[in-house]
């Protein structure tokens, strides 16, 4: 043998760089199965399905092209042990990987085979050198200043050199939420039942990990590539154009609304960040869907995916421990089964665990809020997001964890904790319609506990907030409080966690 190609279960693009002059006379594909890909962190039972599936799918497409596989299904130990025995077994002249996503696989594939040959992800629009030398120099990184340059480098929604519309971001005009009215008739995503594979892969996931959170009756991905740009393509339709305005809004029992759900399949590379641009931008040409909508939704592919992978590689390892804010609560247990009084988390948990997905909002200023306002340890909550969500890879979860929801790494990512009151919730959701909480009450038996670790927070980590300069106003209301207020919060804050 020639060349053994390893693919991982994020890796299945048919033009990675990792099959750049595969020989299928000489060369061999590698994939495994193992169970440490499940249980490093408490796995969703969907995000299993879903890398199993995609995985035993691209498996046979290649070996219908006439490629070699060399394929360990489900199989207990870890990826480099798996390698180790079958280098041992095949004896390869050469081993070729594309990037890895997630640092820890490729420290162990790396410490299994000193000669691997590492090549670039070609996937992604930016790559980890880019954005070194977009950092270098910088006092601050923002995503509106690297975003500008993807624009520019790759003439997106551009003319003349300057932004379509005249300016490069319309987020102003994406804030809305559906009022008392509600989002009205939404239109029905596409279907993806599982098909004989995957109703199998579903069936070993049930009795190898019936322990693990979440359920599987709602599974609903696409697996292949043609399902993925179904995906798309039923989104560019159907949803882009109302996409903006509301990304940000919520609504009870209603977990996609116009939302794309394309982080899956992008993230597996079952599809092309290029295709998918493209087509948004055909739609804005086309006057299928508002520059606003369009914008909102290329600045989420081309601007923050690729932003936050930056961050990722660049500041790896140690980005991972970060916790400036000195946060060490347990994260609590019903994130794992969705039974808490408080509404809001109850709606965007429960979808969680039916689907493995909720949209960034619900995320960032729902579950993420409240692990912040409650001090939760940054680790325990990447972790979780981690484990539950089907579209998570490290590169992508973990900043976005760390980094924004939880400013864990003390403003590298973002220019601020993302910290509200329930008052927030209540804008953009009816959420607390019928909560037995009132987000205008921060102390008393009605009083919400997002509105009480709000204040809490702020009084908690006052002396750290004062060093972030756009916490001024929020911390200059602080002052509006009483000693006798502010007791009253500190006491409540304590009660509510038990």
């Amino acid at each position: 043998m020639r060349n053994l190609v390893l693919v991982l279960g994020d890796q299945l693009d048919r033009s990675s760089a990792a099959f750049d002059g595969f020989d299928p006379r000489q060369d061999r594909v590698w994939m495994a199965e193992v169970s440490e890909e499940s249980t490093h962190v408490w796995n969703h039972k969907a995000r299993i399905v879903l890398f199993l599936s995609g995985m035993r799918h691209f498996r046979d497409e290649l070996r219908e092209r006439g490629w070699k596989v060399e394929y360990t299904a489900l199989t207990p130990g870890t990826l480099a042990g798996v390698l180790t025995a079958s280098l041992a077994k095949l004896k390869p002249k050469g081993v070729i990987l594309a990037e890895p996503g997630d640092y820890r696989v490729r420290q162990a594939l790396t410490d299994a085979c000193p000669n691997l040959e590492l090549r670039p992800d070609r996937h992604f629009l930016s790559t980890p050198a880019d954005f070194a030398e977009h950092a270098k120099g910088r006092k601050q990184l923002r995503l509106e200043f690297f975003y500008r340059e993807m624009r520019r480098r790759h003439n997106i929604l551009m003319e003349g050199g300057k932004p379509v519309g005249g300016e490069w971001n319309y987020d102003s005009d994406n804030r809305e939420s559906f009022g008392k009215q509600g989002p009205g008739l939404l239109p029905r995503a596409e279907d993806f039942p599982p098909d004989a594979l995957t109703r199998e892969v579903m069936r070993e996931v049930e009795e190898r990990f019936p322990k693990h959170p979440g359920q599987l009756a709602s599974f609903n991905w696409p697996v292949t590539p043609e399902d993925a740009r179904r995906s798309l393509r039923d989104f560019i339709d159907h949803r882009l154009p109302n996409f903006g305005r509301f990304q940000d809004a919520m609504w009870t029992g209603e977990p996609f609304l116009h939302h794309s759900r394309l982080a899956a399949a992008l993230n597996l590379k079952l599809l092309d960040p290029r295709e998918v641009i493209a087509a948004a931008e055909e739609a804005y040409h086309h006057g299928h869907a508002s520059l606003a909508a369009v914008e909102g939704f290329i600045r989420q592919i081309l601007g923050w995916r690729e932003y936050v992978r930056g961050i990722y590689w660049h500041f790896m390892p140690g980005y991972a421990d970060g916790n400036a804010l000195d946060a060490h609560a347990n994260l609590p247990d019903f994130y794992w089964t969705g039974d808490t009084d408080m509404q809001c988390l109850r709606q965007a948990i429960g979808q969680t665990l039916e689907h493995g997905y909720a949209h960034h909002i619900q995320r960032l200023m729902v579950t993420g809020l409240y692990a912040l306002l409650l001090g939760v340890e940054p680790r325990q909550v990447h972790e979780w997001y981690l484990a539950v969500y089907v579209d998570a890879v490290e590169w992508v979860e973990l900043p976005n964890t760390i980094g924004m929801s939880q400013f864990a790494d003390g403003g590298i990512m973002a220019s601020k904790p993302y910290a509200a009151s329930g008052k927030y919730i209540q804008r953009m959701s009816n959420y607390c319609t019928g909560c037995r909480y009132d987000p205008a009450e921060s102390t008393g038996p009605n009083a919400c506990p997002f509105t009480t670790l709000y204040w809490d927070f702020l009084l908690r980590n006052e002396s750290r907030l004062r060093q972030v300069p756009r916490m001024e106003m929020q911390l200059r209301n602080l002052t509006r409080l009483t000693d006798d207020r502010k007791v009253a919060i500190r006491e409540q804050a304590l009660a509510h966690r038990g």
